[in-house]
């Protein structure tokens, strides 16, 4: 066994010779290298991966700024737009209120019309019915007048011409110019 343990330590130093001391299992190239990497990554984060992070978080503030005031541009146009319909909403039941009342209105005030109108052609209508019987009756007046007037004069012929001699129709005559003569002056 003794063999066993001077092999091995004859070993580490041939190994130690070799590539030299080492500490921690790695020899001096390998603390180079530890350290290179860990000078590399210092220069990396500390340099400019807090930049670039930085640079990263700017910009998604900045987007989130900018999306914010979007929404809130929209938000006031839409408040807007809200507002701007509620208007037009109110003005056209106004509106609408104001055209069923004028058109009420008219409408009374057509029907009263009518009924005037109505009213004063029924008066026309009756007027005219009135003219046209007053007309008639006398056109009828009128006819049995003449048809008298015919008649009496038909009889006085008869009854004159039977009775009356030259003598008494001179002196008729002479008495009617005497009347009319009279009358005139």
């Amino acid at each position: 066994m003794a063999e066993t343990v001077h092999s091995g330590a004859a070993a580490h130093t041939e190994v130690a010779e070799h590539h030299g001391p080492t500490n921690l299992g790695l020899n001096a190239e390998g603390w180079v290298y530890v350290g290179l990497t860990i000078f590399l990554l210092l220069a990396i984060f500390v340099g400019k991966a807090p930049k670039k992070i930085a640079a990263i978080l700017d910009q998604r503030i900045a987007d989130t700024r900018r999306q914010l005031d979007e929404a809130k541009a929209i938000r006031a146009e839409a408040e807007a737009l809200l507002a701007e319909a509620k208007a037009t909403r109110k003005a056209a039941s106004g509106d609408a209120e104001n055209i069923v009342k004028h058109a009420e209105a008219e409408a009374v005030a057509l029907v009263k019309k009518a009924e005037a109108d109505a009213d004063a052609l029924v008066k026309r209508r009756r007027q005219m019915a009135d003219d046209k019987i007053a007309a008639a009756e006398r056109q009828a007046v009128e006819g049995v007048r003449q048809a008298a007037a015919d008649a009496a004069t038909r009889t006085a012929r008869t009854v004159i011409a039977s009775k009356l001699t030259a003598a008494k129709g001179k002196a008729l005559v002479d008495q009617a110019i005497e009347d009319l003569d009279k009358r005139l002056h």
